[in-house]
């Protein structure tokens, strides 16, 4: 048997998805500033804030999804898309629509991949602490630096 998410402590998909397309919208607009770079600081900032929107984007398309099940699928789709551009197929799609760059990239690049775990990893983070506090646990550095947590049963 599944709690429903007020039972759970979790929050009603509605309430989540308003902070989430904010978020979104603050690291795409910020992304898209990045992208006019052309230095690897840029780069790879612009690939950590790629693979933190589809994170994002993945959490405001389910809600109530698992923490780590939400970070592991935007990641997958990220390397996907990475390891896509070994192929022809992005920049067939690129030279037929060029704002499709943004989405599929245009060269295959090893260090993306390093990129898009540390943007996955900052929202996993912010997903993490923001659903313990809603939860009334403590923040996670608490618990790291004080020790049990008491107000949760199996710690």
């Amino acid at each position: 048997m599944t709690s429903s998410p007020a039972r759970s402590g979790a929050p009603r998909p509605a309430r989540r998805r308003t902070p989430l397309a904010v978020a979104a919208l603050a690291v795409l607009v910020t992304g898209l500033a990045v992208s006019q770079g052309d230095d690897i600081a840029a780069d790879l900032a612009g690939g950590a804030l790629y693979a933190a929107l589809v994170h994002l984007l993945a959490l405001l398309v389910a809600p109530c999804a698992r923490a780590a099940t939400a970070a592991a699928s935007a990641l997958a789709v990220c390397v996907a898309v990475e390891l896509a551009q070994l192929t022809p197929v992005p920049a067939a799609a690129v030279a037929a629509w060029p704002p499709a760059a943004y989405v599929l990239g245009s060269t295959f690049v090893a260090w993306d991949l390093l990129a898009y775990a540390a943007g996955v990893l900052v929202v996993a983070t912010v997903d993490v602490l923001r659903r313990r506090t809603r939860q009334g646990r403590r923040p996670l550095a608490r618990v790291l630096a004080g020790g049990r947590d008491r107000t949760h049963p199996s710690a």
